[in-house]
């Protein structure tokens, strides 16, 4: 293992952070590239490089004697920043995705990891909350919700091609909703899970009971824990296995639950409000089929678990926030006592 070298790139962000980890631990040498350090925690990473990987001299930059890429760069966030920002998201994406690619088959990379995700799938399968579990043949027709999942589609054909034409080898998964600690947990970025846990947070750290929850809160998901996540990559990536993977929990669950899931993990009782705000597909969850029939496994930590290790970091850092917010306000007008 010692001998392969290996790149992630995204390495500054929340999965790729994580992955960065799980792989130092398995013995390898890792180079992190990314437009930011990691924001919570510092890098594991053999080398790391601030690099913008829209950029193609970066890229040749980036991927200069690896055996291995993992693709995890991207423009991203939850349904508050994803459904905004289509034009720089399918702009931003679409250069880092064909850039890396290229740069690693020039560079000579032996295997191409590409992270896709679940906002793939045809909208006209997302439209009720009892959604049927989304098998990976149900890609198309295609007919994704935004601009972030058409260019998953598309980075995932071009992963194909240079698999077909040459033989590059080339794996490709299909992420369902990954949360866990370390993690936007607000500023727009942040997803469904962090985001409750934030609210939720400030209503046990505050005394006000009240939670806002984007629309009616029945809209519902498969949530999957980061450790999960991370196991499943390396899984896949020492596979043989080169069409798209999903990668997910087959759990259904509504907003409105897992927000009383949350609270129950707080240990509060909270008051649910529901406001305006985008609420992507009705109902989306992963069938994990193929999944068990290719690698033998699927994730197996509970939303439970996942959830209360996840609430307990993002409560600290709440927690942080406003005796900080506190401070500050002190110190700007001693009078207040």
């Amino acid at each position: 293992m010692a001998d392969t070298k290996i790149l992630v790139t995204g390495a500054g962000g929340f999965i790729g952070h994580h992955l960065v980890n799980k792989l130092k631990a398995e013995g390898y040498w890792v180079r992190g590239v990314d437009v930011k350090h990691p924001e919570f925690v510092a890098t594991t990473a053999d080398e790391f490089e601030l690099l913008d990987l829209r950029r193609w001299e970066n890229c040749l930059r980036a991927t200069r004697d690896v055996q291995h890429v993992y693709n995890l760069a991207a423009d991203m966030g939850g349904m508050g920043f994803i459904s905004h920002n289509h034009a720089q998201i399918l702009h931003n994406n679409l250069l880092i995705s064909t850039h890396v690619i290229e740069a690693a088959r020039i560079n000579g990379a032996q295997r191409f990891f590409y992270t896709s995700s679940a906002c793939i799938y045809p909208n006209y399968l997302q439209t009720e909350t009892s959604v049927a579990p989304l098998k990976e043949d149900d890609a198309y027709p295609a007919d994704p919700q935004d601009a972030y999942g058409w260019e998953k589609l598309v980075s995932e054909r071009i992963c194909q091609y240079y698999h077909e034409e040459y033989g590059m080898d080339t794996r490709i998964v299909r992420f369902h909703n990954i949360f866990g600690p370390l993690g936007a947990w607000e500023g727009g970025r942040e997803k469904a899970p962090a985001a409750i846990c934030r609210k939720v947070a400030v209503a046990k750290l505050t005394g006000n009971p009240e939670v806002e929850i984007w629309g009616d809160g029945e809209q519902t998901r498969s949530f999957c824990y980061i450790d999960d996540c991370t196991e499943g990559i390396l899984r896949l990536m020492h596979s043989d296995y080169a069409e798209p993977l999903n990668l997910g929990q087959d759990r259904l669950i509504t907003i409105n639950d897992l927000a009383e899931m949350v609270a129950e993990i707080a240990g509060i009782r909270i008051v649910q409000k529901h406001i305006p705000g985008p609420q992507g597909v009705r109902g989306r969850n992963s069938d994990n089929t193929r999944l068990r029939e290719v690698l033998g496994w699927e994730p197996s930590i509970s939303l439970e678990e996942g959830m209360a290790r996840t609430y307990t970091w993002i409560e600290e850092q709440v927690r942080q926030k406003l005796v900080s917010t506190a401070d500050n306000t002190l110190a700007a007008d001693p009078s207040i006592t």
